[in-house]
């Protein structure tokens, strides 16, 4: 039998998602997956802080941390070379603004469909 396939190795994953859960979650299949996972976080202030002294390759956004918005942390991510993709239950992106061009993940999210998406933006 063959090892199982670690496509995020050595990649260094941001995650920002305010529901624990759904947070813990996302951060053991980053994991199993080969990926180093900075967070996961549940607030933008704490993003910003990780954005500035972390080396990421990714980040996973949900939109609305605890009914702050998430977008402060989108545009520093952008700023710093990082490309991102929002999950989120929120159907909605900001109209008229960069966000929109960005992947989006609709709760709830399947393990492969996460791997896959990161998986796709760090290959850009």
């Amino acid at each position: 039998m063959s090892p199982p396939t670690r496509p995020l190795s050595g990649r260094r994953i941001l995650v920002v998602e305010d529901e624990y859960l759904i947070a813990i979650e996302m951060e053991r299949w980053l994991q199993e997956a080969g990926a180093e996972v900075a967070g996961p976080v549940p607030d933008t202030e704490r993003a910003l802080a990780l954005i500035e002294t972390e080396a990421l390759d990714a980040a996973v956004l949900d939109i609305h941390l605890n009914g702050e918005p998430a977008y402060v942390v989108a545009d520093r991510l952008t700023e710093r070379g990082v490309p991102y993709l929002f999950a989120t239950g929120e159907a909605r992106i900001a109209e008229g603004s960069d966000y929109c061009s960005h992947a989006v993940l609709g709760k709830p999210i399947l393990d492969e469909e996460l791997l896959r998406a990161v998986s796709r933006l760090i290959a850009h």
